[in-house]
């Protein structure tokens, strides 16, 4: 694991990287401390470290993986007194206090706010976020290693090897990303035992039904499928070439119809069949390409959505591995594990992590609306240094009403 450093690179300021007036914007005063609210977690009493400040500590702990927990917290004081009540003192504590601050707000409230404020954020003009009528959506999960110590191994567990257990713990996480903008939202985590299946289970109730689910073989099952399709989102996903998809209607674009059973008895007597329409098609000329490839999908007029649009359209399903690498490798740092010592903590930074990636990625979202971009073309590591550069300064925000970012403002 990298070692920590004890200070920040030379001359650099949290606001170097991204502005303390935009994560308040995103986060505002008043949605944390509703979410503080319904989680029980409001602060009793005048505090060193109000439940609300740590809130947007843990968010900018995820800007600054390498440096010391104090030094984070003193970056971050230096601009937040405009968010505080007149004549509030917020002081930098040392490491112990910080834990306790920390461990006082738990991960719920983080957790809670997570859910609420981040959604899809693509508008009608966004290039590259909608087939037709549909905003994109990929569904799929990854893992994130975690601090090397016994309550998280004995919460979160260690994947299985050839040569015996990993190095570290690891959390494991299912998430839905929006394809034109990289916005991670409804992600579920566990430990890395509980299996892809049952983490889809809880992040499949964040579609809607505008959007058009991508997802790969590992997904589809008969359960998983009737609960997406009743979200009345449509599903484009991949299965296995072992799932009996008979033919019992041509499409004229090369599709065909057929119907999915919850189990063999029923497929027997053709009962309680889902109708689906069924894309086979090859990738000849492409290097490591699969023998067979098999789409199914919800859209059953293929005037509606044609079956050669629809095999170009799943490919953009590896958009959600390209913003994995952003949170684990670009903001997280590819050597970095998550450092907090308690299972409870984790959680805490895990949503901060996200919270993070979520206001860099709405940041990159307006800037590109602004220059009639696509959000892909822009640089996520250079990202909030450009875009800082066209920020009002967070002095210039006042106190009592966040700003809020939109093309035509300063962005």
């Amino acid at each position: 694991m990298a070692k920590t450093v004890a200070v920040l690179p030379s001359g650099a300021r949290l606001t170097d990287y991204i502005s303390l007036g935009v994560i308040a914007s995103i986060f505002s005063m008043d949605q944390i401390g509703d979410s503080l609210r319904k989680t029980g977690k409001e602060s009793q009493r005048q505090r060193d470290l109000p439940a609300r400040v740590v809130v947007y500590y843990v968010i900018a702990l995820a800007l600054y993986m390498n440096s010391s927990y104090r030094e984070v917290l003193r970056c971050l004081l230096e601009g937040i007194q405009w968010l505080m009540e007149p004549g509030e003192q917020v002081k930098v504590t040392g490491k112990s206090g910080i834990s306790q601050a920390r461990t006082r707000l738990g991960w719920e409230p983080v957790k809670h706010l997570h859910d609420k404020v981040i959604k899809p954020i693509a508008k009608k003009e966004t290039r590259g976020a909608w087939y037709r009528k549909w905003r994109t959506v990929s569904l799929d999960g990854s893992t994130m290693d975690v601090a090397d110590e016994k309550s998280n191994n004995d919460a979160f567990g260690r994947p299985s090897s050839s040569r015996g257990s990993t190095a570290f713990p690891q959390l494991h996480f299912v998430s839905l990303v929006e394809t034109g903008t990289h916005i991670l939202f409804g992600t579920q985590m566990g430990g890395v035992k509980v299996g892809e299946i049952t983490l889809a289970k809880e992040v499949i109730p964040f579609l809607k039904k505008d959007m058009l689910c991508l997802a790969d073989r590992g997904f589809y099952g008969f359960e998983l499928w009737n609960q997406a399709m009743s979200t009345n989102a449509e599903l484009l996903w991949r299965v296995k070439k072992s799932l009996s998809l008979p033919r019992e209607k041509d499409l004229p674009d090369g599709s065909y119809l057929s119907r999915v059973y919850g189990c063999q008895r029923d497929q027997r007597h053709g009962v309680q069949g889902i109708v689906v329409r069924v894309i086979a098609y090859t990738l000849d000329g492409v290097l490591n390409a699969e023998p067979l490839y098999r789409l199914m999908t919800t859209i059953l007029d293929d005037k509606a959505a044609p079956a050669m649009e629809l095999a170009a359209l799943y490919h953009e399903r590896w958009e959600i591995e390209t913003a994995f690498d952003e949170l684990k490798t670009h903001l997280r740092g590819s050597r970095i594990v998550l450092r907090s010592k308690t299972p409870d903590l984790v959680k805490q930074e895990f949503y901060g992590l996200l919270m993070a990636h979520f206001a860099i990625r709405g940041l990159m979202h307006e800037a590109a609306l602004h220059a009639d971009e696509d959000p892909d073309r822009l640089s996520f590591l250079h990202a909030v240094r450009v875009i800082r550069r066209k920020l009002t300064p967070p002095a210039s925000f006042p106190p009592s009403e966040p700003a809020h970012a939109s093309p035509g403002s300063s962005l």
